[in-house]
């Protein structure tokens, strides 16, 4: 019998366990790829997870209702359609020989202790070194076996584009490139660095533990949450007088992880400027409640400088990109995210995809959209993958400005400052007179490996003279 373990997949880039809600299979049951094998609730998202093969389902590991690590094996199908009383995974031996046999690569889970062992440690090796470590493409064995038949090597087959789940590569896919190629026909793959490389039934972007994703919350804590650099833990909590030992939950010890890997990642540099906003402020207060009426969303400041930031990144595509050891990444789509505070004092950062094309009122309705669904713990993986500059505002709290943490794998944090009334010096055609003005501080940290200060500077300055001018 031919076997394929279903793992539970990663559903976003900080997520290391899921709990599973509901199994919409049993034992005995025939599926087909794409079925829906089961429901998966973690902190951050619900989805339904779809098989990446056809067979039968012969065993489930898990119940309704247990918490499961990542990675781990919860179910495990005949891809025959036999029934089989063992229960073994298929052999490490049996991987590699049929790997190198057909020069292409199957996602099948090592069953050595050892072995799991050996990648734990090349894992934690590799943990302070800021590079994104792309996993293998996954392909089904009947994918496997066709592209064998065809004498397809395995450089080739990664650069066939995909229309599966995911970007999977399907059956039909694979036979329609064969197709084309005895015909003669230019089949066009994508350029194998380009195409994506989802592992067995991930329903989002695999990342290394490099890389992260995390009312608006504070930038210290801020950056999107990945489980990187894994703080030091004592055996044991020591027992003091007068104090009460509370373990972090797993969202709060995500966090942490990734603040740390984020300061040892990125020299981090801090600009801060003061901006005029009354004229904003004069037209919120004027359209406010029009805009309620007319869109069913309350106008806040933060479309407005969402609109700003996005109109900077296009300005400044420096600012627009991702580092890969010595390699800059710089990204096509300007995604925006906004860190989002959560009711049980923890946060999340979705992310506004392709800003630079919304209006206001399109980004008044995403940003509403997403902070709701952010607070009802709805969110979908791709509500929360892509993110290339996060904004964090600290005047939700009366903070008047901080040094935000670089949400990695992005360079660059905006912190948004608490509006206040000043009294300053305004320039009139009759001279200098003091005045009551709206001001508010924007602090940008910045990552120094590929954003120096005159870059940091003149981004941070686009955006404040593009408030400062607000016309509406």
């Amino acid at each position: 019998m031919s076997k394929f373990e279903i793992k539970m997949p990663k559903l976003g880039e900080s997520i290391t366990e899921g709990t599973i809600v509901s199994w919409s299979v049993k034992v005995g049951d025939m599926i087909q790829e794409d079925d829906v094998l089961f429901e998966v609730n973690t902190a951050k998202v619900s989805a339904e997870i779809p098989s990446p093969v056809a067979g039968k389902v012969v065993e489930i590991l898990y119940k309704e209702g247990d918490t499961v690590a990542v990675g781990t094996v919860v179910a495990i199908i005949d891809l025959d359609g036999e029934e089989s009383s063992g229960t073994e995974p298929v052999s490490e031996g049996v991987v590699r020989e049929e790997a190198d046999a057909g020069q292409v690569a199957a996602n099948v889970s090592e069953t050595s202790p050892s072995s799991a062992e050996t990648a734990k440690n090349e894992s934690a090796n590799t943990a302070s070194k800021p590079v994104v470590a792309e996993e293998e493409r996954w392909y089904s064995p009947v994918v496997i076996q066709l592209a064998r038949e065809a004498k397809i090597p395995k450089e080739e087959l990664d650069a066939i584009q995909g229309t599966g789940y995911e970007g999977r590569l399907s059956k039909k896919d694979i036979k329609d490139y064969i197709e084309k190629k005895k015909r003669g026909g230019s089949v066009a793959p994508k350029p194998a660095s380009a195409v994506a490389a989802p592992a067995a039934s991930k329903p989002s972007v695999a990342v290394s533990s490099e890389q992260a994703s995390p009312k608006v919350a504070p930038a210290t804590s801020a950056a999107a949450i990945q489980p990187a650099a894994t703080l030091s833990k004592s055996s044991a909590p020591v027992a003091m007088p007068g104090v009460e030992v509370k373990e972090m939950d797993r969202v709060r010890r995500i966090i942490a992880d990734h603040m740390v890997m984020s300061k040892k990642v990125s020299p981090h540099v801090t600009n801060v400027v003061e901006v005029d906003v009354t004229k904003l402020v004069r037209w919120r207060e004027k359209n406010k409640d029009a805009f309620f009426r007319r869109e069913g969303v309350k106008l806040t400041y933060m479309p407005v400088i969402t609109e700003a930031v996005a109109k900077a990144l296009a300005a400044y595509p420096q600012v627009n990109v991702s580092v890969d050891g010595y390699n800059i990444l710089f990204k096509k789509h300007i995604n925006v995210g906004i860190a989002v505070s959560l009711n049980d004092g923890n946060l999340i950062v979705p992310v506004v995809h392709d800003a630079d094309h919304l209006n206001l009122n399109g980004l008044a309705v995403a940003i509403d959209s997403l902070a709701l669904k952010a607070r009802d713990n709805k969110l979908m993986p791709e509500d929360i993958d892509g993110g290339t500059f996060t904004i964090t505002n600290f005047g939700t709290f009366k903070s008047l400005f901080g040094t935000p943490i670089i949400n990695q794998p992005q360079v660059a944090i905006l912190g948004v400052g608490y509006i206040e009334k000043k009294p300053a010096v305004v320039e009139t055609p009759e001279g200098d007179t003091i005045a009551i003005r709206h001001k508010m501080y924007l602090s940008l940290s910045y990552d120094h490996r590929v954003v120096d200060g005159m870059l940091g500077g003149n981004f941070l300055h686009f955006i404040a003279d593009y408030l400062e001018n607000w016309k509406g």
